[in-house]
Order: structure tokens, then C-alpha cells, then sequence
């Protein structure tokens, strides 16, 4: 047997595997249109390149896989399935369909619309590559300007960017909240100004289009994150007070981990959210498909 294989053919790696998954000879050329003979004839000129047998044609009456050609099998599922995986995206690509997508989300958009409209994209979309940004405020609005994405889901901030088109995709509402030790959460009721006085876990973001700027600040004593998930463990741990979207601080309030705060003057309200994308550049199929799974979530 040759030491060094030689290169199998698309063709004979086709012949392969139709002749294993149809189970014999016969069944492979009914199946390929070919006469029988001209399998046979694939399948020794298939083993005489690599050197290996790849059926046992001997000990039983179907051609049985070889150790070789149950190895040989998972690799040649592998080439098929990356050339059909091609021939699809160069499908897609004569259609219009982008070869990839980058995708730019609020941190504040729910985890469980994220979840939908992501599987659903895969399903819909199985050639297209999706990149996704998960920002904050301003830095969703800076990656659509800036070419990053495509497509971003953001903030209100939008309203107020030149250059951008946006489509309205619901709300989700933010809730001040602590720990049930901090004291504007044992207080109960509080009276206006009483979070002036305490730390308050602020959300920020590394964009251009923010600074300067505060959102829905009360206190004069704050920490700057620009991880949502930090200040979720940090109000957990006691450490200040925060504005939080419902959707996932909901099992904490259930359990006791985390306290609704009640403050006349902080009252926490919906926090409007849009897709959004270039006037000069708008996406192509895939991304638009995107933004109307976003907006048939929110019902609109």
C-alpha cells in the first residue's frame, strides 16, 4: 500500500458516501443514475488513491466499512459538507444576501428577545455569519455611524443622531433597585432627595456621543460601569443603588436578593429602545430581516 494518498476527486468522495448511506452498489447507482459496474469502478479507483480498503466485500454480501473506511467516511461527510456549505453561500452571495452580519444591542435589550430573534436568524440565515456587539448607551448609535454594524438596537439616543433611520422595537422598563440591607431599601418608603445621599451604580459607555453627559442620575455620589452584568453583582453585594430593566433583575425581586426601591422622585420608567441603521448604507436581507424580527417582538 502507498504510504503518501493521493487527492480524491469531489466525485469519488460523492460515490463514497452514497454508496454508504444507500447500503450497496446497486442502491448507490440507482440513486446516482449510474450502472453498477461504474461504482464498483469509483469506489477501487477511491481506495487504489488512498491506499487503504474502504469495504469489505468479502465477508458479508453488502459492502460492509473497513476500520479505514469508517475514518475515511467522517472526513468525507466534512469535505461534502463544507462544499455544499459553499455552493450555499455563494448562492446567497448572487442573491444579494450579505456574507456576514454585524449586529450591535443595547446591554439593556431583554436576554430572552436576544435569544429569539438569534435562533431564529440561524434558522432563517444558516450561511450568513453574524457578529455581534453588545454596548452600552451611545457606543450601539457610534458602531452604526461608524460602519462596526450594520444594524444596532438601541437606546434613546438614537432620536437624536443625525444620519441614522430608525424603527421603533418597544421598551423595556428600568426599576431602581438594592440589596434589602442598604438603607434606602429598609427605609420602604423614601422621602424626594433621599437617593442624593447614597452611591448610585451608574451605567457608561466608552462612545464619543456621551460625554458629558448623565442618564437618569440622582445622586451626587456615583460609580461609572460599563458592564451591566458588574452592576448587577455590585447591587447584589449592597454596593449602591441602580436603575436595573426589569426582565432581569425580576427573579432577584422575587427571591429577596434584590428590593424594588420606592422614591417619589426616582421612579424608573421605559426606556425606549429602536432599531437603527444608516440612511446611506442600509442592510441587505439579512439584516433587514433582522430588524423586522425585532420589531414584530415588540407587537409593532
Amino acid at each position: 500500500m502507498a504510504s503518501d494518498p493521493g487527492t480524491p476527486t469531489l466525485d469519488q468522495l460523492h460515490v463514497f458516501l452514497t454508496v454508504v448511506e444507500a447500503g450497496s452498489f446497486a442502491g448507490a447507482a440507482r440513486r446516482l443514475n449510474r450502472a453498477t459496474s461504474v461504482m464498483s469502478y469509483a469506489i477501487a479507483n477511491l481506495e487504489a488513491q488512498l491506499g487503504v480498503t474502504l469495504f469489505d466485500r468479502e465477508s458479508t454480501r453488502k459492502p460492509k466499512l473497513t476500520e479505514a473506511g469508517q475514518a475515511v467516511l467522517a472526513e468525507a461527510r466534512v469535505v461534502r459538507d463544507g462544499i455544499d456549505g459553499l455552493r450555499a453561500k455563494v448562492r446567497g452571495l448572487l442573491r444579494g444576501l450579505e456574507a456576514e452580519v454585524h449586529l450591535a444591542l443595547d446591554v439593556m435589550l431583554p436576554p430572552a428577545r436576544v435569544a429569539d430573534a438569534l435562533k431564529a436568524f440561524q434558522a432563517e440565515f444558516p450561511t450568513v455569519t453574524l457578529r455581534l456587539h453588545v454596548e452600552a448607551l451611545g457606543a450601539v448609535v457610534q458602531a452604526v455611524l461608524d460602519g462596526t454594524a450594520a444594524v444596532g438596537v438601541g437606546g434613546p439616543l438614537a432620536a437624536d443622531t443625525g444620519g441614522i433611520e430608525r424603527v421603533g422595537v418597544g421598551s423595556v422598563d428600568l426599576v431602581p433597585v438594592a440589596a434589602p440591607g442598604h438603607p434606602l431599601a429598609r427605609a420602604g418608603k423614601n422621602p424626594p432627595g433621599a437617593a442624593r445621599e447614597h452611591v448610585q451604580l451608574v451605567l457608561t459607555d466608552r462612545s464619543r456621543l456621551t460625554e458629558g453627559r448623565d442618564f437618569a442620575v440622582a445622586s451626587t455620589r456615583t460609580w461609572r460601569l460599563a458592564d451591566l452584568g458588574a452592576k448587577h453583582l455590585l447591587l447584589r453585594e449592597g454596593i449602591g443603588w441602580g436603575n436595573m430593566p426589569l426582565p432581569l433583575v425580576e427573579e432577584d425581586l422575587a427571591s429577596g436578593r434584590l428590593v424594588r426601591l420606592d422614591m417619589p422622585d426616582c421612579r424608573g420608567g421605559p426606556y425606549p429602545l429602536d432599531a437603527i441603521y444608516r440612511g446611506d448604507a442600509p442592510p441587505g436581507p439579512a439584516g433587514t430581516w433582522l430588524v423586522r424580527r425585532f420589531r414584530e417582538q415588540a407587537g409593532t
